[in-house]
């Protein structure tokens, strides 16, 4: 797999969870900070996810205020590489944990119903 195929991957990942949760509905694709972000497209319904190419590894990033990274890291502490606040880092030529994953995913993008 390289490291376009791990991307893609995330962001197919991503679009699928959308799909999956009535609540989230269609999701609005931008670019923050030069890197594809992904967002509810109705309003007060969730947070944004980010995905960001690394060296031989992607991340998905999360806005670090909303404290999701580190309630992922309370229900997943040995499925994912943390990065901070912020990210989840996957490395080329890994297994992701999609099911995990995708339950980050739905957090994150329902994190206002939530709140």
């Amino acid at each position: 797999m390289t490291s376009n195929d791990l991307f893609d991957e995330l962001k197919s990942l991503i679009f699928e969870t959308a799909e999956q949760s009535p609540l989230i509905g269609e999701l609005e694709e931008s670019v923050r900070w030069g890197e594809p972000s992904f967002a509810p497209r109705k309003r007060n319904v969730g947070s944004s996810v980010r995905l960001a190419r690394r060296d031989d590894a992607a991340a998905m990033m999360f806005i670090c205020t909303t404290r999701l990274v580190d309630r992922f890291r309370e229900l997943y502490p040995n499925n994912f590489v943390f990065e901070g606040s912020r990210a989840l880092v996957f490395e080329n030529g890994k297994t992701i944990p999609t099911e995990q994953l995708k339950h980050c995913i739905a957090m994150a993008l329902t994190y206002k119903l939530k709140n």
